[in-house]
C-alpha cells in the first residue's frame, strides 16, 4: 500500500476556519496529502482586552514539532504566520536539524484586512534567517514591499523587479502574488534565470479570506507529489483560483475560499503562463 506524502505546516490557528492552519489542512486533504500542524499562535480577538494574536511559547511549539516528527515524520514543510523573532529562530533551527525535501515560506506579515501579523523585531529574522532556507517564498504585494524597504509595487513590471530583488535574499524561488493589483490576477515567479508570469481572470468577490494560505499550501502539496516548482505553482494557482471562484460567506464579513471547489466543480479558469529568460 502506498501512503500519501507528509507535509507539516507551522502557522497560526484562525478561529474562523478560513486561513492559517485550518486552510492549510483543508488544502492538504483536498490534494491527498497527509497534513500535520504546529500552531505558532491563536488568532482570535479577545472581546475584553482586544488582543488579536495569542502567541504560543517556544516550548509548546517545539513540543508539537517533536511529537509529529516522532510519530509520523515529514517530507516537506510549509510556514505561515510565525509572529515573533523567537518563533522564527526556532523554526530555522528545526529546519536545519531535518532534511526536508522542500520548504515553502509564506512570509505572513500583513493580513487581508491589513492586520499586523508579524512583530517589528521579527522582520530581520524572517529576511536574514528563514527566507534563505526556502525552496520558494510567496509574499503578497504589501509583504514584498515591506521586505524591500517599502518599495512601491503597482504594476506587473514592478512585481518582476521585486521578484529579482527578493531572490537576492537567498531563496531558491520567489513568487510575488499580484492579487492586490488592478486588472487580471497576475503572479510572478522567478527562479534565478527565468521570470514566469501566471495570469487568471480577476474574480469579482470580496470573499478571499485565506487565499494566500491556500495558495502556498497547495504549492507545498504539489511539491510533495514530485512536481517541479513551476508546475507546482501553476497547479496551485488553478486550485486557489477555483476556490475563489466558488467562495462564499455566511455573514456580512469577508468569507472564505471554498477548498472543495476544484474537486466538486473542476478547474474554474485556465492559467495563462508566459516565461521570459533573464540576461546573465
Amino acid at each position: 500500500m502506498s501512503y500519501p506524502p507528509r507535509v507539516v505546516t507551522i502557522a497560526g490557528s484562525a478561529a474562523g476556519g478560513s486561513a492559517g492552519i485550518q486552510a492549510d489542512l483543508k488544502t492538504f486533504q483536498e490534494l491527498d496529502v497527509y497534513g500535520m500542524s504546529v500552531i505558532s499562535a491563536i488568532v482570535g480577538k479577545h472581546p475584553v482586552t482586544g488582543n488579536n494574536v495569542h502567541s504560543q511559547t517556544v516550548e509548546t511549539i517545539e513540543a508539537q514539532f517533536a511529537t509529529l516528527m516522532h510519530q509520523v515524520g515529514a517530507d516537506g514543510l510549509k510556514t505561515g504566520m510565525l509572529f515573533t523573532k523567537e518563533i522564527i529562530e526556532l523554526t530555522v533551527r528545526m529546519i536545519n536539524e531535518h532534511q526536508f525535501e522542500f520548504v515553502v515560506v509564506d512570509p505572513v506579515m500583513i493580513g487581508k484586512m491589513n492586520s499586523k501579523l508579524l512583530r517589528d523585531d521579527a522582520v530581520a529574522a524572517l529576511s536574514k534567517e528563514l527566507i534563505p532556507c526556502a525552496t520558494i517564498i510567496t509574499p503578497n504585494v504589501p509583504e514584498a514591499s515591506l521586505l524591500l524597504g517599502g518599495k512601491k509595487l503597482d504594476t506587473v513590471e514592478d512585481l518582476q523587479e521585486a521578484a529579482v530583488e527578493l531572490y537576492a535574499l537567498g531563496p531558491s524561488n520567489v513568487l510575488v502574488k499580484g492579487g492586490r493589483l488592478k486588472g487580471p490576477a497576475v503572479d510572478v515567479l522567478y527562479d534565478g534565470e527565468t521570470i514566469t508570469t501566471l495570469k487568471a481572470p480577476r474574480i469579482d468577490t470580496t470573499n478571499t479570506s485565506g487565499a494566500g494560505c491556500t495558495y502556498s499550501a497547495a504549492i507545498a502539496a504539489y511539491l510533495s507529489k514530485g512536481k517541479p516548482v513551476g508546475k507546482a505553482v501553476q497547479s496551485a494557482k488553478s486550485f486557489v483560483t477555483t476556490a475563489i471562484e466558488h467562495s462564499f460567506s455566511y455573514t456580512d464579513i469577508v468569507g472564505p475560499t471554498y477548498h472543495a471547489a476544484e474537486r466538486k466543480y473542476g478547474e474554474a479558469h485556465p492559467i495563462m503562463v508566459e516565461t521570459i529568460s533573464m540576461p546573465k
